[in-house]
Formats: structure tokens, sequence, C-alpha cells
């Protein structure tokens, strides 16, 4: 217990940059990966075609390899792209992550029937009025499962920034165990994620609940 208490205030130190990249990842790259999204089913061939080869590049590459192209190699290109620790972790992350909600959102856009899309333009409805009262909506609500799965894997994918430097939970438990010689940090860091994970699976939850008690 006194090691516990001992090495907590390092933990929270490390939690607090875990939650910073998760909830500024989260919050640039969702909506983020909307609007790519539906730029992948636009008929303007040259733009969907290069939305294509981007998700595919960056989801068939993992994204430790993409934080070290940023921190490591883009420096090798000029002086100039040289990016803080917590800048290129975060460009990775949201860079990464638009990737895997823009493919998601895709294929919920497609999935719409044609015939809704045909009868907004009918009732004189623009393209955004038609994107924010007929597209997102049934979107969202569909693709909340596959959206929030993206969600818990990315506080998870957080321990990675501890390779570019950045004092984490992740790293924060590694130093204290290494310190310490003793496996209570490592547990306090699974609790931590434990914790996050959790509660995020509720909140998912509760709004899945909510969203089929409007049906």
């Amino acid at each position: 217990m006194e090691l516990a208490l001992k090495v907590l205030p390092a933990l929270l130190t490390g939690l607090q940059v875990t939650l910073k990249l998760f909830s500024l990842t989260l919050l640039i790259s969702l909506p983020l990966g909307f609007i790519v999204g539906l730029g992948a089913t636009t008929s303007f061939k040259p733009l969907r075609y290069l939305i294509a080869t981007y998700t595919w590049v960056i989801r068939g590459t993992p994204l430790l390899l993409q934080m070290f192209f940023i921190f490591y190699g883009l420096p090798l290109i000029s002086e100039s792209l040289v990016f803080p620790r917590f800048t290129t972790a975060l460009v990775a992350f949201v860079i990464n992550y638009t990737a895997y909600y823009a493919e998601i959102f895709r294929g919920g856009i497609l999935a719409i029937p044609k015939g809704q899309i045909e009868g907004a333009k009918v009732l004189g409805l623009g393209k955004w009025q038609t994107v924010t009262t007929i597209v997102l909506p049934q979107v969202f609500k569909k693709l909340l499962p596959s959206i929030g799965n993206e969600i818990i894997t990315l506080v998870k994918d957080t321990s990675l920034i501890y390779a570019v430097g950045l004092s984490d939970v992740m790293k924060a438990g590694k130093v204290a165990l290494q310190r310490e010689i003793n496996l209570i940090p490592l547990i306090e860091v699974a609790f931590f994620y434990l914790l996050l994970t959790g509660v995020l699976t509720l909140l998912l939850k509760h709004l899945e609940n909510k969203l089929n008690y409007y049906e």
C-alpha cells in the first residue's frame, strides 16, 4: 500500500498526458473522419482515389511507424519540420484515426438508401441540410458500435507514445517498475486503463440505448 501511494503522483501526472492525447485525438479525428468519409463517396474520382490511397497507406502501416516517420524522418527532410514530442504524437494519432473513422463512415454513408437522398432533393433540401438531417443521424446511430470499438482502441494505443519520449501513464509505470523492482506500479497502470475503458464502455452503451429509445 505504501509503494502504491508513493508512485501514484507520477502515474497521475502521466495519466494527464494520456487523457490529453486521447481527448484531442477524438475531438479532431472523429469529425475529420466523417468529412473524409463523405469525400470518399463523392462522384469526383480524383478525390475518391486520393482518399482511398490515404486510407490504404495509413491503415496498412503501424501507428508506431507513422510516429517515428514524423518525429525522426521529417527532420531529415528539413530542419523546419521538427515538432515537439506531444505535437508529433497528436499529429500521428489524428492522421491514423481519421483514416479508420473515414472508412467506417464511408461504409455507413454508402448503406443509406439512395431513395432517401433523392427524396431530400425533391423536398428542396441542400447538400448541407441533407447531410445534417438525413445522413449524419442515421450513420452515427448505425455505426456507434464500430466507432465505440475504435474509441476503446484509442485509449490503449496511447501507450505507444512513450516510444517518442513522452511521459504518459505507461512510461511512468515502467520507470516506477525499474526503480522499485515491484509489480505494483504495473498493476496500478492496468487499473487506470481498465477504469478508462470501463467508463467509456458504459457511456457508449448508455448513448446506444438512448438512441434506440427514440426509434
